[in-house]
């Protein structure tokens, strides 16, 4: 083993080197910024349907406050569509407050767990405005973290 004029050994010097730089990456990795964060709503309990919208506006502010702008889409997949169920959601207004409220929000519902409640309560599913179809919600929420958004699940 080498050792430096100081007393240090090359490889104690390497190892801490490397330390530092991990530290560095980490840091730097923590620090960037989100370009999108997903939510996902699978359940139709009105506490986390409840949550999607919390979550949402939280967020928001809190990306603001950084002088970040962040996309923001939440997805209703399973149980979770009745929060997009123009016929059911508990919280028509709050969505389309917060809609309005925040221009880079997206409602995005599940085409497939649509058809699944259409065919069990045979009936049309209307959907809340501004809310769109997306062929499979979990599909969704993987494309938008393989773009490296941020998942939350409500």
């Amino acid at each position: 083993m080498t050792t430096l004029s100081n007393g240090l050994s090359r490889r104690g010097l390497l190892a801490g080197a490397s330390i530092l730089t991990a530290g560095g990456a980490a840091a730097a990795k923590e620090d960037r910024l989100v370009d999108g964060v997903v939510i996902l709503v699978d359940s139709n309990e009105p506490y986390v349907m409840g949550h999607a919208i919390s979550y949402s506006a939280n967020l928001a502010r809190h990306f603001a406050d950084r002088g970040a702008k962040l996309l923001i889409e939440v997805v209703a997949n399973g149980k979770g569509i009745e929060l997009f169920r123009a016929d059911k959601t508990p919280l028509a207004e709050p969505l389309a407050t917060l809609r309005q409220s925040l221009p880079n929000l997206t409602y995005s519902m599940c085409a497939s767990s649509k058809l699944i409640a259409e065919a069990k309560e045979q009936v049309s599913i209307p959907l809340i405005s501004g809310a769109s179809l997306v062929p499979f919600g979990i599909g969704r929420a993987v494309d938008l973290q393989l773009k490296g958004w941020a998942y939350v699940h409500a």
